[in-house]
């Protein structure tokens, strides 16, 4: 049953990073949410082992929870592996999606990635990519979409290598808001 304000409704944060330790962005913005009563800050590469999640676990704590956040650095114009091989192992037929896969359906997805380029690396114009954020995160909007999740407002830093330390406490302050709101942690945004 989904009741929504805090403390009732709780968000799981995925972080995924390949090497979490040696991370200057998103070791911040977990840590910048880590306290907050009713959010649980998941570390991928912890729960990764021999290639293989506990399912059972992952599954669990999906079940647990009422908003779920993908955290993770935008990596050749897609998640980290470690996050792919979650969606493939944990996001299963029968569980997220398919006749009585409906766990996740009604929760909400919130994606907080950042990028190594400027925010103008991801506009249609720019002769590199050619694309925005939003059409390079339509795959994972797609997914939502399947597993019955609404997707909220993407929140992205652009230009992770060059920000400054200033820049990036502003944006784990509205990382903090956002997931600390009472809206953000039952699922509906304003």
């Amino acid at each position: 049953m989904h009741r929504p304000g805090p403390p009732s409704s709780r968000t799981l944060v995925v972080v995924a990073h390949p090497d979490l330790a040696s991370s200057r962005i998103t070791a911040r913005l977990a840590e910048a949410v880590r306290d907050l009563a009713h959010v649980t800050v998941h570390e991928l590469g912890t729960a990764y082992r021999d290639g293989r999640f506990d399912v059972d676990r992952e599954q669990q704590l999906l079940r647990d929870h009422d908003r779920i956040v993908w955290q993770f650095p935008w990596y050749w114009y897609s998640v980290p592996a470690v996050l792919k091989a979650w969606i493939d192992q944990v996001l299963t037929h029968g569980f997220a999606y398919g006749g009585s896969g409906s766990a996740l359906h009604g929760k909400t997805l919130q994606l907080v990635t950042s990028t190594g380029g400027p925010e103008e690396s991801y506009a249609a114009v720019d002769p590199t990519s050619r694309f925005t954020m939003t059409q390079l995160l339509a795959p994972l909007d797609a997914t939502a979409r399947l597993i019955g999740m609404r997707l909220a407002e993407p929140l992205v830093l652009h230009g992770a290598r060059t920000v400054s330390d200033e820049n990036l406490a502003v944006h784990a302050k509205r990382y903090r808001e956002l997931l600390g709101s009472a809206e953000a942690a039952s699922g509906t945004c304003p």
